[in-house]
């Protein structure tokens, strides 16, 4: 009996854990919970299905290109290729948090645990050369973009053990054993190359030729560094699929380049781009008085967004010898007059960034750490600020008037501490004798108010500071080898943020050329965090994680946070229109369309 048992018990387990390996195929996946669209569901509820089609949409992008190819580090990619051409397993929806649903994939299952993932691909998927995508296309695009994609497909796709091909149709990708239970949900993500027209050799060298994709438009004409266009395919394999009804409806997309935003602008203005997204409180307040706007062919809009804000932020290059001393960091933080600037430069339309996660509810700012995230920290507890840790913190504040003394006396008090003083008027280290001196790195005079008006205030205390301005490709470049002192940048956030904080904060990325890793974080405490958010199996065990992880990122000093627009501003022709919902990620261009009026 005692034998009988034991088989029976055997055969059970034997039979759990191959349902366990092979879940029912499922038409969409949820990073928590389950997906709030059911399995026929015929679009998605901020478009609008029954939009005329045609028309161009001309749209402005700053700086300039000479790669084709935005899948690797060298060169500065062109707009639009990976939205238009290529395209990815699944497809995301803009209205939850991060959940996906069939695209190239019709179906796909993944057990309870996540260890495996396959994805059915739809039989009726062609590249626009006519050519079916197989699983073939898919192990290529995996193995080569492993190898020789950026960074962050390295890392992530690092994570799979074993990819093999079950049929021309399926495809199976089976992960190691590290907890990480986003990313099979960043697979789904992947984008499917053809195998059959790229060479894997020299994959990760710049191009200027047209890609071919499954996506649906084509690029149709290429100006280096001035223009390029996309053209819809008429013969789009995946137009009718509910992920892509009511989007995608100009006949013809063309991105022009500036190399300046002021000239972007006018070309605005008159009418050469048709629509423009607004990041200037300034210009937004007072720059729209002009023909167009005034008799109601420009349109202004607002649009609600639900995600967070992100950090915009003067950045600390912590690899950099005048960063290393976190108290140096601590003083110029101290010494930025947000309230000052906001006033004079952006007419107060600004709100204040003191979060990673900014307007959302994973932010930890004025919150005291919970329960879960004491849990998370206590190991790490000399990585996060005791006022941080409590909620109490808040970022300097002045009184707006341009006479910022009292910080200035604090960010003094730090520099001495830093083994710094005061001579003849400069801020001379005392063991070197060299004055405190650093340089920000700029690709636009569009940030020379900001930047200069910090450099004053800087200044004041004797410390040197210049402001240099590159090309855009200059810029990419040197954003690439780390070849800077300080620099401004935005890291854009989600409602799920995941892997892509291992690309932004990790130990592993900090000496990776081409990382999103800007300020050289090599903090054990962030890496901690970034994985028990990875591994989080309940949303309450994420949120915690998230907070956890913004609160080591900001007792590390690792920037100056800037600020952020509450809503998004938006202003366009009049003949554009677009769907009465804006989903949770804000408004999306590809859903628009023109009035057939108007045209």
């Amino acid at each position: 009996m005692t034998r009988l048992r034991s088989r029976l018990a055997f055969v059970a387990l034997l039979v759990a854990s191959t349902l366990a390996a092979h879940a029912e195929p499922v038409h969409g996946i949820a990073m928590h919970g389950e997906p709030k669209l059911p399995p026929d569901f015929p679009y998605f509820s901020y478009v609008n299905p029954q939009a005329p089609q045609g028309g161009r949409i001309v749209l402005g992008s700053f700086g300039s290109f000479d790669n084709t190819n935005p899948l690797i580090v060298k060169g500065e990619a062109a707009a639009g290729v990976r939205e238009y051409v290529y395209e990815s397993l699944m497809a995301r929806g803009l209205d939850e948090p991060f959940t996906l649903y069939g695209l190239l994939a019709e179906t796909v299952d993944m057990p309870e645990d996540r260890s495996t993932i396959t994805f059915h691909l739809n039989p009726k998927a062609r590249f626009s050369d006519g050519k079916p995508v197989t699983a073939d296309d898919v192990l290529f695009s995996f193995e080569v973009l492993k190898d020789k994609g950026r960074p962050n497909h390295r890392s992530y796709y690092s994570k799979v053990s074993k990819a093999e091909r079950l049929s021309d149709h399926d495809v199976r990708f089976t992960f190691d054993a590290g907890g990480d239970r986003e990313i099979p949900l960043i697979l789904g993500l992947m984008p499917v190359l053809p195998k059959h027209l790229i060479d894997a050799e020299t994959f990760d060298s710049t191009t200027l030729e047209a890609p071919v994709g499954s996506g649906p438009y084509k690029m149709a004409k290429i100006d280096p560094g001035r223009s390029i266009t996309y053209e819809r395919d008429p013969n789009y394999w995946g137009k009718d699929l509910p992920v892509n009804r009511g989007r995608f409806n100009f006949d013809e997309i063309r991105f022009d380049y500036f190399r300046e935003a002021s000239v972007m602008f006018e070309a605005f203005k008159t009418g050469q781009i048709d629509l423009w997204p607004e990041e200037d409180p300034r210009r937004w307040a007072n720059a729209y008085d002009f023909p167009a706007a005034n008799d109601g062919r420009v349109v202004r809009e607002t649009f609600d967004i639900g995600l967070p804000a992100g950090m915009t932020a003067l950045v600390f290059n912590t690899r950099r010898q005048v960063f290393a001393d976190p108290r140096v960091r601590e003083a110029l933080i101290l010494l930025f007059d947000f309230e000052w600037i906001n006033r004079t430069l952006y007419a107060g339309l600004y709100d204040r960034t003191e979060s990673y996660f900014e307007r959302s509810i994973l932010s930890s700012a004025g919150k005291p750490a919970d329960d879960r995230e004491r849990a998370l920290l206590a190991p790490y507890a000399k990585y996060v600020k005791p006022e941080i840790m409590d909620g109490s913190y808040r970022f300097p504040s002045t009184d707006g008037s341009g006479r910022n003394r009292a910080n200035q006396q604090k960010a003094f008090k730090l520099l001495k501490e830093a083994g710094y003083e005061l001579k003849a008027g400069k801020l001379i280290n005392s063991k070197t004798g060299k004055q405190l001196e650093f340089e920000i790195l700029a690709a636009s005079t569009a940030q020379e108010g900001l930047l200069l008006s910090f450099a004053r205030d800087v200044e004041r205390l004797g410390i040197k500071v210049k402001l240099r301005v590159v090309d855009s490709a200059q810029y990419q470049q040197r954003l690439t080898n780390y070849d800077y002192d300080m620099i401004q940048n935005t890291w854009v956030s989600s409602l799920s943020p995941g892997n892509e904080q291992i690309f932004r904060w990790s130990s592993s990325t900090a000496k990776t050329p081409g990382s999103y890793n800007f300020a050289g974080v090599s903090n054990p405490a962030a890496d901690a965090m970034i994985n028990a958010l990875l591994a989080a199996h309940s949303e309450e065990d994420f949120d915690a994680a998230v907070r956890a992880l913004d609160r080591v990122l900001l007792s590390g000093d690792y920037v100056i946070p800037l600020f952020h627009i509450p809503k998004q501003w938006v202003a366009y022709w009049q003949r554009l229109k677009h769907p009465e919902k804006t989903p949770q990620f804000g408004y999306t261009a590809d859903a628009w369309w023109i009035d057939p009026q108007k045209k």
